[in-house]
């Protein structure tokens, strides 16, 4: 995927994949110790084991010079060329505004599609 939009001008990198469920613990460990709520962390991290993260599927994306793991990350060409392109690649965007899963918007986060033979 990232060949073919380096074909079309497009820079995309990987930020985050796998993440065990021990980081996962420590990201949220982290947030609370920094005083945020955790009903709000929750918007935005999956509870330990419940992550997309944690299968291997997941990819946070981002462009060079553009907003890492933020909601501006829509208005680059990057995330117009995913969202055309992804799905050509088994690619869908996890958390579009308003998903019924209650977690917060996230135009970088993009999971591989599993298929059953």
């Amino acid at each position: 995927m990232k060949s073919a939009a380096m074909a079309d001008g497009i820079s995309i990198y990987i930020v985050s994949g796998f993440r065990s469920i021990d980081r996962q613990i420590e990201i949220i460990r982290r947030k609370l110790d920094n005083g945020h709520e955790i009903n709000k962390i929750l918007e935005i991290n999956a509870p330990p084991g419940f992550s997309e993260h944690h299968t291997g599927r997941a990819i946070d994306v981002a462009t060079y010079g553009g907003p890492i793991l933020e909601v501006e990350f829509e208005l680059t060409t990057a995330f117009y060329w995913m969202q055309n392109r992804a799905n050509d690649f088994g690619f869908y965007l996890s958390y579009p505004a308003g998903n019924s899963l209650g977690y917060q918007y996230e135009p970088w986060h993009w999971c591989y599609r599993e298929t059953i033979a």
